[in-house]
């Protein structure tokens, strides 16, 4: 295992790598990664904008604006609401919190307190030796007096082509808001057909959007496979994560062409009425809760 570590634009990135990936993370961005990269198959799997440089950004500040990319989360919302008389941020604290680090036995933790929801957040990385595999060991505590409900979501955005194919076990979906969609139709349909189209499939840049909820899942994963028989892929505990997002911009949200993978802890978008329908994250106070990542990211016939 090697690590390096230099800086850009005052920001500190760690780099980590063995025989088969390199990733790299930004702690002071709530601890985004901002690069997998698959040395065998020099393949980036990771999309980042091109046309934004990384720099830190302060609560409040609006996301999609702001957009870099990378594997972050989402925690402890994602459209700004009031909780409990506590107005939370847009897309939560966690990606403009700069967290501690440390690096012990191979091993690189991030960790600290979300200021507003009280919510103490830990996440290890660790390099699988002998695989394409990333495991991120995750603690989220509520620090504070009273119950916190929450959304978690993961969200990885990837590098697409036209044809490459969402892998999911989501029998139902549906589109979560019409400005975001190139269906219009917010009924329930069967995965992946909608409008005799395989929504599954990545099209050429086309200048439309996807943003699907995706439930009923059979199993525990998310993925993009690639045409050229790459494959990432999101292994987790489906009681953490119960739902599937699905967000891939096509050139239709400010000209960027990705798709984003988002297992996530609530349905629907709003917290509030997620907490209301029993569809979020609970905790009490002290009560922590911990789970495990698995991230493969290299070829399909390794899987």
């Amino acid at each position: 295992m090697k690590f390096s570590y230099y800086q850009i634009n005052d920001i500190n990135i760690i780099s980590c790598e063995n025989d088969f990936l390199c990733y790299k993370i930004a702690p002071a961005l709530g601890g985004k990664i901002t690069s997998i990269f698959n040395k065998v198959l020099n393949k980036e799997f990771l999309w980042t904008n091109k046309n934004m440089p990384l720099q830190k950004q302060t609560t409040g500040a609006d996301y999609d604006s702001n957009f870099f990319g990378g594997l972050d989360e989402l925690l402890p919302n994602d459209i700004p609401e009031n909780i409990n008389g506590i107005d939370y941020p847009d897309h939560g604290e966690l990606w403009t919190t700069e967290l501690d680090y440390q690096i012990d036995n191979e091993i690189i933790s991030v960790f600290g307190e979300l200021k507003k929801s009280r919510l103490s957040y830990k996440k290890t990385v660790r390099i699988d030796a002998n695989s394409p595999v990333i495991y991120l060991d995750y603690s989220i505590k509520n620090e504070s007096r009273l119950k916190s409900n929450f959304l978690w979501k993961l969200h990885a955005a990837l590098a697409i082509e036209a044809g490459d194919q969402l892998l999911t076990s989501a029998r139902k979906a549906r589109v979560v808001d019409l400005d975001y969609s190139r269906f219009a139709n917010l009924n329930e349909f069967n995965w992946p057909i909608i409008a005799n189209t395989n929504a599954s499939i990545v099209p050429e840049k086309n200048n439309s959007v996807d943003f699907f909820y995706l439930y009923e899942n059979q199993k525990a994963e998310m993925g993009l496979s690639g045409k050229h028989k790459s494959l990432f892929s999101i292994y987790y505990d489906e009681a953490v994560f119960p739902y599937q997002w699905y967000f891939a911009s096509y050139g239709g949200f400010l000209d960027h062409y990705t798709a984003i993978l988002e297992p996530c802890s609530s349905m629907p978008m709003s917290l509030k009425e997620a907490a209301y329908l029993n569809q979020c994250t609970t905790l009490m106070p002290d009560q922590e809760l911990k789970t495990t990542v698995k991230i493969y990211a290299g070829k399909v016939s390794n899987k």
